[in-house]
């Protein structure tokens, strides 16, 4: 780049004019692509390209309006080399700049291209192209400028002008030699294309192109090629241009022109226009073809300067023209509305773009749409606070940038409307949604995180919950209105510097945090629903807070009467008239006649009317602030929509002269804000009120004349004044004022400067009891609703769907005169019928009446009565009250029923209060003579009880209907009408309303209707019905009832006379952020009846009637608060002990609840700490009277009450003040009552998410299931023993299947392991037995350890999961880890056995074989010798010839051998001195007996049958008496099995039964010793020792019979004589079969056959791989597969199709019931009953049989064993080649192969050594053979395992019987029934307890009527809380109660089930074969009840499915049934 420059004057100057030319004529060619950049002028270089204007302007005379400077936005083109002499290129891309010729301009180029070598004198190509290959440019040509996007630029010929082409894509063709297109005579010009993806045509010679895209350039000559070379510009030479004129001025341009130089027409100039901004930051020129141009691209609000010449075309120019302007500046960006308030609105917008470092300012106007409020304000930042504004005004706002010199820009504007007070307020406490009335009572109600958090309030959105949530709890600070971030946010504010100044710019000086308590409290009134209105005005009524009596709504500038609102409250008072009868006022506040005065104020007055009413109203010694006044805090705030307030309170008497200010009830009411502003509220007062006092400070004449004119005011008016400033004038208007309302002195109070607050208010006081007693007009605030009326105020009440609520409520209640009557009258079902029903109920668990008649007879009469009983029921046809009360609960608007709820409520109570009050007026008179009027206060008593009615009346009818509709069939008509009632139910509790769940008049619970309306629940909210249960109970009138409304917020009824009877259940929902913690979705609380109750406490059953109540709550609770009262702590005690039998009770069915105590009135701060010693008084009567109940209970383990419950003496103790602070009724709640309980109720919840943690919350579903079975178990005796709940069958039931799981597993592993050990025994090749032995024992120790604790840990891990209730199981826990630890024994016992009897036959074996193979060594010496003497002859021998030689040598061998034959034992011998070992404990006559038995195999031949002198003689001369003939059957045990004849002495049955159990003995004995001898092994001491333990086993499991040694020595005589027989024969039969000569010769064929195949050399190979592989792998493989097939089959039927009848026991019996049920087959039912063991055997089999022919092959177990072993085979081959050398032989390899497979087969020495004998072959060829011949024996076998065998046989033959696996497994202890002799379905073996789900009739058992032979139909599982008797051995044949069954059986549970439908299925059995029975038992058939003849084969399998939990599927046809493993 050349840095020569020639100026004018300076030697320079004129080089630089041209150059800055050529820059502006560059600006003009090219537009910016919109990814391109401008280079800027820093970095533009010198450039001489000729003037190209845009192709797009070129219609324009005068050429484009705004040109660009040229830029190219090629990325990366190859740009072609420019020959010399060219201009240079200037480019904007980044290429690679070229070398650059000599005395070339130099190229510019701004972005990295590879730019080709430029040669010299060339002219510039200009270029935009993106992507082209730019031709070579040939020397003196004219440049290319081209925009063409992705061309091949043609190479250009000589002499060529310069081609612009815009067009993108296209192949640019070449444009031929001497074609330069005509422009003019002297020009050279550029051609320009804009076509688009089109081929630009080849221009021929001599063809001049289209000339109208030619534009006429400044010639080459006159674009200086040297700054020395510029030509001259001396001004006297050029005319300059005229005036320049500012034509416009924008942003970022201005638009000049100026006239035509003088003088200069025809002489063609342009002009070149220089322009820089006052701070040259920015500074450029252009060139102008005409007058006129637009200077574009400038900075916005700068000045900018511009110079103007002519210049002609050599360069010459004229005198520079100047002028000056500034830019317009950028406007503001867009505005942005941030906030609006009622008199501001919050303004932002974006900063002008461009603007940087330019001084500016904002002028912002605003004006309303009226324009009557309009101004304007300067900002200096981008944001500013518009206020005081006028609220509910529409206002546009404009803001304009402003430039310090004044200058605007374009404005930007918006417009907004300004929020009404209320809006505001709403929208700063976040309530606009919520408005009108759209916060409901349930929403508050439910339970969040912020319902028991403490955070501070930080912003005024939290205020309104924070508001009602202290409401709810009766906090008397709820009216507390200060944020914690209102005193805090101001001065971290301050410490923002931005922040600061903002605050200062907003001119905001109130801080906005804050509010009057009376705005808050009208937002919320606005906001909620009439029923949440309603329950604020209770809880502030409670507070003694003043009341909304007129709320206004400043939106509409409107006021309503909230008489709806303030019907809930209910005030008690004692009148001056009532003092001496002690009695007392209790009405409705609305109703309450009384007079009113109301207090208002006119204009500003300086005393605070509101304070000095709180001091007339509150007692000299206990202020308090009923009305909120200007000193309370916030109380100073300025109000916004409080103003028109009337607010209302009540003083009422408490009837003590010293206490009371006033001797009569007065309202006060007290109107907020200035009466002149809200004369529709003064003037209802003056109608209304007694009194009016207005306070002031100063009267005007127009406020004289407004009052003076008012009218007629009913009132009488006071004037309360308070001068500060006395005037005349103020004098002048009292008195003109008092004239013209004609007041007297007395209406006139002055408050003067001297007068103290105490005189003051004293004065008043007066004057307010003057007015009371001369009071003549007294009002209700429902009388003020038709003054309301008149005036135009609407009452909150008016709306449609109140009235019509109203109308329906009216229509039931307004007809009760006699409560009385009206309810037997109009609510029929509940009264007589249903207390009889539910009297019925119990005695059919009870059966206290039932006396001699049968059980079964007297149970049918019950259900008879019940079932006439319900037809009475069906009989009333629905009342018409309850045809009202039913179709308004119909209703389908929600809120129409709810009030229709409330107005029966209120209807009801009133009635309620009226009747009591009578009736208590006569009690008092009657009691004043109590001994005269004993009867009639007796008679009053019972009114004043039965005179309750209640909501909880009517929904008590209600279930009733329901249930006894549904007692009729499912199709009848009346059915049909009520089955939506549920539903209307479920409403009502999601509504929040109280349920009844205890009807506590009849002590009952109505299951199906609460079943029913809980599961409708539960359907409505798509099963999110997750419960936690919260429960109270406590002494009647302790407060408990009011401790959960004020905990919960929630209603229950604590009005006077409504004491809770029974139990209500409420629902309160939880909020999202709390369900995951307490991962439930409702709490239901429970309200229960007070115990210890008066009313009850004179009945008998009154104890037991608490009883069942706590029982019950307490099992459903989560939690139980115990609230107890201090000053009744005298009845703490029996309190205390009915809770602890309840809570142990509990302990017992596996729930273990959280309890708190709760100690009401105590409020002393050291309460909690004082009272240490108190807790530990009352945990010591705790823990004694947990002993008591636990001796009480039969549970002598229990000792401590924290063994039954959760309690923490510290933390579970509540120390909670009194209710009231200060006498009532004029006493508020205290407030640390409402802290206490707000504290509790934290803790509560957190109670609860630790209950969540161990147990998760139960659907609605489950806790149905609950109540079902818990009030079931409390209507029996003895709760403990009588509980059955399908929740805890289930959860021991699932623990069960878990453990059985596990036990297979164990057993599984054990199995395979001695399979291991037996094999490795039998391949021992030791003689040290004793340490393999040891080594052995210690490694089944090993294995039984590691599986014992993997069971334990198991065990562990089910019970940590949480889930499946396992919590109700826990206190089974323990009889499974005893289950677990019994069971590893048994296993122990049973490995150590086999391994040793494996031990001892594998060393008897082994000698023998030792023997066998001295033997072999001998005979292979002799064929050697032979071999080497045939070989040695001449010429070769035949095989005859062999065969005859190898005989000779063999016989002659054998007869030299000295075989030594193999010993015989004298079996019987040893067997005899075993059996005496065993015996040796017993006495000396055993022994004598015992020594006299010479031969014991001549024992046992005979029938076995016991006598008199098997037995005690004590025991058998007891019984040797006939039994006396009586219609009390004998229960005793030994009938159930035998056909004893009445006239039998009992001795013989016990004889008999006797002879019975000694033969189940032998038969299993004898089975034993046949399996033993098919074995087909040796005798070994080991078999005896095993069957001497089997005896002893039996015996001692023989509970029923009490034999003496005698019996036992017989029988083991008996049974060891057999087996000494059979024993004998299989020791004779083996030593038979393995006499040494005889198994010599077995093999002689063999050793022949080898040694001829040795004499002839042939290779031996293949046969000896043939003969390994038949002799000694295919039995090896054999049983190896029938060793581990029983393990398998097992396995198979535990985890297959059926291993749900396997998975426990009880599930087990399930499925043998229903298939002998479904066979339907007398002698199959006589087979089970008689000889379970034996048919469950059987059952098994069959169906494992069944099993493998139908859905599984045995071949396919097999199969997969014999996969496994094969391949176990293969390896062992291949180890076998790796570990074999060359040299050794094929014996050495083959003992190579057993080696390997030594611990999985067995391969028979004998056979192996037959095998090996003379083998010499080589083993790679025998590896090879061998591996062949293992495929080939599998595939035989495969093949022969495909085919159908016979599973039965299979099963016969197999050493583990999987029938006996299984039965092992399902058959359990195999305890029965004392009475039915059902089996134990108890889990494990070790359980403490037995039980079984289903009993029988004990006629099934045998039993009989000893006088009439007919079979007795009694069920144990009924006559178990009956009051009949049974006999037994055990009680010594007295009689004794079936109650206290478990004196004798402790060990024995059976759950008593008094239902009907309790053992059905047995029922159904013995009814169908009743006649078949009695045959089969030799009796008479039974006298079956006329209730069991309508069972039928469906019913019973109803209930087997029920009592063993299992679901059914309902789209199954009947008879069919899917079992569902969720229960049993």
């Amino acid at each position: 780049m050349s840095s020569e420059k020639s100026v004018p004057g300076e030697g320079a100057r004129e080089a630089e004019l041209q150059v800055e030319m050529k820059k502006m004529q560059v600006s003009q060619i090219t537009h910016f692509p919109e990814n391109s950049r401008e280079v800027p002028s820093s970095e533009r270089e010198l450039d001489a390209t000729p003037i190209i204007p845009n192709p797009q302007d070129q219609d324009s005379p005068e050429g484009p309006a705004d040109t660009s400077p040229i830029t190219s936005t090629a990325p990366g083109p190859n740009i072609p080399e420019i020959a010399e002499d060219t201009t240079p290129a200037t480019t904007t891309q980044d290429h690679n700049t070229p070398e650059i010729a000599e005395d070339t301009a130099p190229a510019t180029t701004a972005q990295d291209h590879n730019t080709p070598e430029i040669a010299e004198d060339t002219a510039p190509a200009i270029c935009t192209a993106q992507d082209h290959n730019t031709p070579e440019i040939a020397e003196d040509t004219t440049p290319a400028t081209c925009t063409a996007e992705g061309h091949s630029i043609p190479e250009f010929a000589e002499d060529e002008s310069s081609v612009t082409s815009s067009a993108p894509a296209d192949n640019i063709p070449e444009i031929t030699g001497g074609t330069t297109p005509v422009m003019g005579p002297s020009d050279t010009s550029s051609v320009i294309s804009t076509a688009q993806g089109q081929g630009i045509p080849e221009f021929d010679e001599d063809e001049p192109p289209d000339t109208s895209s030619v534009i006429t350039t400044p010639p080459e000559s006159t674009v200086p090629k040297d700054p020395a070379n510029s030509p001259s510009t001396t001004p006297a030479s050029v005319s300059p241009p005229g005036e320049i004129k500012i034509d416009s001025v924008e942003i970022d341009s201005v638009s000049l022109s100026w006239s035509s130089p003088d003088n200069m027409d025809g002489i063609p100039h342009s002009f070149y226009i220089t322009y820089s901004s006052s701070d040259k930051s920015h500074q450029d020129s252009i060139t102008a073809p005409s007058n006129s141009t637009v200077i574009s691209e400038l900075r916005p609000g700068k000045e900018y300067s511009f110079t103007v010449t002519t210049v002609l075309k050599n360069g010459t120019q004229s005198t520079p023209v100047s002028t000056a302007v500034c830019t317009k500046p950028s406007p503001p960006g867009e505005i942005k509305i941030d906030s609006v308030g009622s008199n501001s609105v919050s303004l932002s917008w974006g900063s002008p773009d461009n603007m940087d470092g330019i001084p500016h300012s904002f002028h912002i106007t605003y004006s309303s749409s009226d324009k009557s409020d309009q101004d304007s304000i300067t900002a200096v930042f981008n944001s500013t606070v518009i206020s005081e504004l006028r609220p509910g005004r529409e206002y546009s706002f404009t803001v304009t940038t402003v430039l310090e010199n004044g200058t605007q820009s374009t404005p930007v504007s918006t417009s907004v409307c300004t929020k009404t007070h209320l809006e505001d307020l709403l929208c700063r406490l976040g309530l606009e949604k919520c408005f009108p009335g759209k916060i409901t009572l349930s929403t508050v109600l439910e339970i969040g995180t912020e319902s028991i958090t403490d955070e501070p309030i930080q912003s005024l959105k939290k205020l309104p919950w924070c508001f009602l949530k202290s409401l709810m709890m009766v906090n008397v600070t709820a009216r507390s209105t200060k944020c914690s971030a209102a005193e805090t946010d101001t001065d971290s504010a301050l410490q923002d510097l931005d922040s600061v100044l903002e605050l200062i710019a907003s001119n905001d000086d109130q801080d906005t945090n804050i509010i009057n308590p009376l705005d808050l409290l009208a937002a919320v009134f606005l906001c909620s629903d009439s029923f949440l209105q309603q329950e604020m005005m209770s809880k502030m009524s409670m507070c003694q807070f003043a009341v909304p009596l007129l709320l206004p709504d400043c939106s509409t500038s409107q006021c309503t009467l909230m008489l709806w609102a303030m019907r809930d409250i209910v005030k008690k008072f004692r009148p001056r008239s009532l003092i001496d009868s002690k009695g007392f006022v209790e009405d409705s506040i609305v109703s309450t006649a009384m007079p009113m005065i109301s207090f208002v104020r006119l204009g500003d007055c300086s005393l605070s009317k509101s304070q000095i009413l709180n001091q007339v109203l509150s007692n000299p010694q206990q202020y308090h602030d009923f009305f909120i006044h200007r000193d309370m805090e916030c109380g100073d705030v300025p109000r916004r929509i409080a103003n028109g307030l009337v607010e209302i309170g009540w003083y009422l008497p408490c009837g003590k002269k010293n206490l009371d200010i006033f001797p009569e009830p007065v309202a006060v009411a007290n109107l907020r804000g200035d009466l002149l502003s809200f004369q529709k509220q003064f003037s209802i007062l003056c109608q209304t009120s007694s009194a009016v006092f207005i306070f002031f400070d100063s009267i005007a004449d127009s406020e004289c004349k407004l009052l003076s004119s008012a009218g007629d005011i009913k009132a009488q008016l006071y004037l309360v004044g308070n001068f500060p400033n006395k005037t005349e004038k103020n004098i002048h208007s009292l008195r003109d004022l008092g004239s013209k309302l004609q007041l007297s002195g007395s209406q006139i109070l002055f408050k003067k400067q001297q007068t103290n607050d105490a005189e003051f208010v004293a004065k008043l006081r007066s004057t307010m009891n003057d007015i009371m007693e001369n009071c003549q007009h007294k009002m209700t605030i429902e009388g003020m609703s038709a003054e309301a009326h008149e005036l135009g105020i609407p009452v909150d009440e008016d709306c449609t769907k109140c009235q019509n609520a109203k109308t329906s409520a009216a229509e039931i209640t307004s007809r009760i005169n006699d409560v009385v009557r009206y309810k037997e009258d109009q609510l029929p079902l509940q009264g007589k019928l249903w207390k009889e029903l539910a009297k019925i109920e119990k005695e059919e668990c009870r059966l206290r009446k039932a006396g001699s008649k049968p059980i079964e007879e007297y149970k049918s009469n019950l259900r008879s009565e019940k079932q006439k009983l319900r037809k009475q029921q069906i009989r009333y046809n629905i009342s018409e009250a309850m045809q009202c009360f039913i179709a308004a609960l119909s209703n389908e608007s929600k809120e129409e029923r709810s009030y229709f709820l409330k107005w029966m409520r209120m209807n009801l109570d009133v009635t309620a209060r009226k009747k009591l009050s009578g009736l208590r007026d006569e009690y008092k008179d009657k009691c004043c003579k109590f001994s005269e009027n004993k009867e009639i206060i007796a008679v009053l008593d019972r009114q004043i009880s039965d005179s309750s009615l209640g909501m909880e009346h009517f929904m008590r009818e209600m279930g009733q209907l329901y249930e006894a509709a549904c007692s009729l069939p499912d199709n009848a008509e009346s059915r049909q009408q009520f089955k939506h009632l549920p539903s209307l139910g479920a409403d009502l509790l999601l509504d929040g309303f109280p349920l009844e769940l205890v009807d506590g008049d009849a002590s009952n619970i109505p299951v199906r209707w609460v079943t029913d309306v809980l599961t409708e629940l539960h359907r409505k909210v798509q099963h999110k019905s997750r419960l936690l249960v919260v429960t109270v109970l406590g002494v009647q009138s302790t407060g408990k009832s009011t401790l959960l409304n004020t905990m919960f917020g929630v209603q229950f009824a604590v009005s006077s006379g409504r004491c809770t009877r029974g139990a209500f259940m409420l629902l309160i929902r939880v909020k999202e952020d709390l369900k995951e913690e307490l991962n439930c979705d409702f709490i239901l609380v429970i309200d229960t009846e007070g115990l210890k109750s008066p009313e009850l406490a004179q009945l008998e059953d009154s104890y037991e009637h608490d009883n069942e109540l706590a029982t019950l709550v307490v099992g459903l609770s989560d939690v139980t608060i115990i609230n107890i009262a201090m000053e009744n702590s005298t009845e703490m005690k029996d309190i205390l002990q009915i809770v602890v039998h309840a809570f142990l009770r509990m302990k017992e069915v596996g729930k273990k609840p959280n309890c708190q105590f709760v100690h009401q009135n105590v409020g002393d701060v050291s309460a909690h700490d004082n009272n240490a010693r108190d807790r530990n008084k009352l945990l010591e009567q705790l823990n004694e009277m947990t002993q008591a109940a636990a001796r009480m209970e039969k549970k002598g383990h229990n000792t401590k009450f924290t063994d039954i419950m959760e309690y923490d003496a510290k933390k579970n103790n509540w120390y909670i003040p009194g209710l009231w602070h200060g006498n009532p009724p004029m006493a508020p709640v205290n407030t640390g009552y409402s802290e206490t309980v707000y504290q509790f109720k934290k803790s509560l919840i957190e109670v609860l998410k630790n209950a969540n943690k161990q147990k998760p919350p139960a659907p609605v579903t489950e806790f149905l299931e609950w109540v079902g079975s818990l009030w079931k178990a409390v209507k029996y005796e003895h709760f403990i023993f009588s509980f059955r709940n399908s929740l805890v069958a289930e959860a021991y039931s699932n623990l069960c299947v878990e453990y059985n799981k596990w036990e297979w597993d164990f057993r599984k592993h054990m199995y395979n392991w001695l399979a291991n050990a037996e094999t490795r025994i039998s391949n021992l090749d030791t003689s040290n037995y004793e340490d393999f032995s040891s080594g052995l024992k210690a490694e089944a120790s090993a294995e039984l350890a590691k599986e014992e604790n993997q069971m334990l840990q198991n065990l562990t891990d089910y019970y940590q999961k949480n889930n499946g209730h396992v919590n109700l199981v826990e206190k089974h826990r323990e009889d499974f880890v005893s289950c677990i630890k019994s069971l590893r024994r048994e296993i122990e016992r049973s490995v150590n056995n086999k391994c040793e009897n494996a031990i001892a036959i594998h060393k008897g074996m082994k000698k023998m074989y030792d023997n066998r193979e001295e033997y072999t060594a001998v005979i292979e010496g002799k064929v050697q010798s032979l071999l080497e003497t045939c070989r040695e002859r001449n010429s070769p021998l035949t095989d005859e010839e062999l065969q005859k030689d190898f005989e000779e040598m063999w016989n002659q061998t054998v007869s030299e051998l000295k075989f030594q034959a193999l010993e015989t034992r004298a079996v019987a011998s040893d067997i005899l001195n075993q059996l005496r070992a065993n015996l040796e404990r017993h006495g000396s006559q055993v022994q004598k007996e015992l020594s006299e038995v010479e031969d014991l195999t001549d024992c046992g031949k005979e029938h076995f049958i016991a006598h008199a002198q098997h037995f005690e003689s004590s025991d058998y001369q007891k019984m040797n008496e006939k039994p006396a003939k009586t219609k009390t059957f004998f229960s005793n045990r030994f009938m159930n099995l035998f056909k004893r004849q009445p006239e039998e002495p009992l001795a013989k049955e016990l004889e008999n039964r006797a002879t019975e159990k000694a033969h189940e003995i032998i038969q299993k004995c004898r089975q034993f010793v046949l399996s033993k001898a098919r074995s087909k092994s040796d005798y070994h001491d080991i078999c005896t020792m095993e069957l001497l333990q089997m005896i002893d086993k039996e015996l001692k499991n023989e509970e029923t019979v009490k034999t003496n040694a005698q019996f036992e020595l017989y029988l083991k005589l008996h049974i060891c004589g057999y087996a000494a027989r059979k024993f004998q024969k299989m020791h004779e039969d083996f030593n038979e079969k393995n006499d040494p000569k005889k198994a010599l010769e077995k093999f002689r064929p063999q050793y022949c056959s080898n040694f001829i195949d040795l004499y002839h050399e042939k290779d031996q190979c293949r046969k000896t791989a043939e003969e390994f592989t038949e002799r000694c792998l295919k039995p090896a493989v054999r049983v190896y597969i029938n060793k581990a097939l029983g393990i398998d089959i097992v396995d198979e039927m535990l985890t297959g199709a059926h291993s749900v009848k396997y998975s426990s026991r009880s599930f087990f019996q399930f499925s043998i019931l229903k298939q002998i049920l479904e066979e339907d087959n007398f002698g199959i039912y006589v087979e089970y009953i008689k000889n379970y063991e034996t048919f469950v055997k059987g059952w098994i089999s069959d169906q494992i049989v069944q099993y493998f022919t139908r859905d599984a092959k045995i071949g396919d177990l097999e199969t997969k064993l014999l996969e496994t072993i094969t391949k176990k085979i293969q390896a062992a081959i291949e180890n076998a080649q790796k570990e074999t050398a060359e040299s050794q032989s094929t014996t050495k390899f083959i003992q190579m192969i057993s080696r390997n497979l030594n611990k999985d087969l067995v391969i028979s020495r004998e056979e192996l050594g037959a095998v090996l004998f003379l083998k010499n072959s080589n083993h790679k060829e025998f590896a090879k053979y061998l591996q062949g011949l293992v495929n080939e024996l599998t595939g035989t076998l495969r093949a022969e395992f495909s085919q159908q065998c016979d599973a039965e046989k299979k099963l016969v033959n197999l050493p583990f019987k999987p029938q006996d696996e299984l039965f092992k497994r399902v058959f359990g202890c195999g305890k029965q029934c004392p009475f039915c002799k059902v089996p134990c379905e108890a889990g494990g073996k070790d359980h403490k307890q037995h039980h079984a789900s289903v009993h029988r009739p004990q006629g099934l058992g045998m039993y009989r009527w000893s006088d009439s032979k007919k079979l007795h139909v009694n069920i144990c599982s009924t006559d178990v809380h009956s009051d009949q008797k049974f006999q037994s051995p055990e009680t010594e044949w007295k009689a004794h109660p079936y109650k206290d069954y478990r004196r004798f059986y402790p060990d024995w549970n059976i759950a008593p089930d008094a239902s009907i439908e309790a053992s059905d299925y047995w029922k159904y059995v013995l009814t169908a074969f009743n006649k078949q029975f009695a045959e089969e038992y030799k009796a008479q058939p039974a006298d079956i009840p006329a209730e069991w003849k309508t069972i039928t084969k469906r019913n019973a399998m109803k209930c087997l499915n029920k009592l063993f939990n299992v679901k059914t599927s309902a789209a199954q046809p009947a008879g069919k049934y899917k079992a569902n493993i969720t229960g049993f």
